[in-house]
């Protein structure tokens, strides 16, 4: 008998010696061969975009800013989640089963949790960053200096590291317990309990997020306000009308970027996030789902690159630079 997702034609086991291995599902070859395409591209391209923002930052002294050092943390987080935990993480996901063993389960599991939350802080903090610059002009370069930024950075990653080891040591206690219970091997899955689950929930999704939506929206009130300012002041009809094309371009670009950073950010960590809340309650859980909702919340890590990097002119022109400087080598 075959099932359109997986043969179950016999049962496999993740060890096949064990008398207490969990059950293998097998996917068939072709979706199997179809997935590690698509999720190894995934993973280059998390790799490569991210590789590509911190060369530029680094290698190009004008962009030594407070606001590209808060890029270039968020590039070295997520690059180092695309070079350390996503692989790991793609056979588990397509073989079903984990066979790293059980401490580099522990201590993937307890990367994963540290650059994940530093990649949702730093763009929390990338938020603030631009809320001052839009808000505050005059005393931007007074607030936030070179010095606050690697202060801010720090922060970020000694708090995300915490939060990594509370959540890990709180998971491991209950995932022990819980594969004694069912006397399984060849799992990787974190556990949460209720209480986690929601502090978890509040500290790493909803807060950050509805924090972040809260300051651009005032961004853009901002931009609109500064630019209806900028038209009062214009008497010509002329240049009334310049203002009118000025004020336009200004909303459109605050509200597009607006609508990048909280739908990504938003589309990619809210089924997550609710899963995670809503498990421990249905305890519902399926391997499929879990995997399925891991890829979806790496895909941030694919775009913020596009969303704070390839967007800005500077990058686009160092990265010009950089690639004729390359071809001019070799000729």
């Amino acid at each position: 008998m075959k099932n359109n997702h997986f043969e179950t034609e016999s049962v496999h086991y993740c060890f096949e010696s064990s008398n207490t291995s969990c059950v293998k599902l097998v996917y068939p070859i072709t979706i199997r061969a179809s997935l590690y395409v698509l999720l190894g591209a995934t993973i280059l391209l998390t790799v490569l975009g991210n590789l590509l923002v911190i060369v530029t930052i680094s290698h190009s002294k004008q962009l030594h800013t407070p606001t590209n050092y808060l890029i270039l943390s968020l590039a070295v987080s997520d690059f180092l989640l695309g070079a350390v935990v996503m692989l790991p993480s793609l056979i588990r996901s397509l073989e079903t089963c984990w066979y790293l063993g059980d401490w580099f389960c522990k201590i993937h599991s307890s990367i994963d949790f540290s650059l994940t939350g530093a990649s949702i802080f730093m763009l929390y903090l990338i938020s603030i960053e631009r809320y001052v610059a839009v808000s505050r002009p005059l005393l931007y370069h007074a607030l936030i200096t070179t010095r606050v930024a690697k202060c801010m950075i720090l922060v970020c990653w000694v708090f995300s590291a915490l939060v990594s080891f509370g959540m890990e040591l709180n998971s491991l206690t209950i995932q022990d317990v819980y594969l004694t219970e069912l006397n399984c091997e060849g799992r990787c899955t974190v556990i949460l309990d209720k209480l986690s689950s929601i502090l978890f929930f509040l500290f790493l999704f909803f807060i950050p997020g509805l924090f972040m939506l809260g300051l651009y929206l005032k961004i853009l009130l901002i931009a609109h306000k500064q630019a209806r300012s900028l038209q009062v002041t214009i008497l010509t009809a002329e240049n009334r009308e310049k203002s009118r094309i000025i004020l336009s371009k200004m909303e459109q670009k605050s509200t597009r970027t607006l609508g990048i950073v909280t739908a990504v950010y938003l589309s990619c960590w809210s089924p997550g996030f609710i899963y995670i809340i809503i498990d421990p309650v249905t305890n519902s859980s399926t391997q499929y789902l879990y995997d399925i909702l891991i890829w979806i919340y790496y895909l941030n890590s694919v775009m913020n690159p596009i969303i704070y990097s390839f967007f800005f002119k500077w990058f686009r022109e160092s990265l010009r630079k950089a690639f004729s400087k390359i071809f001019n080598n070799f000729d």
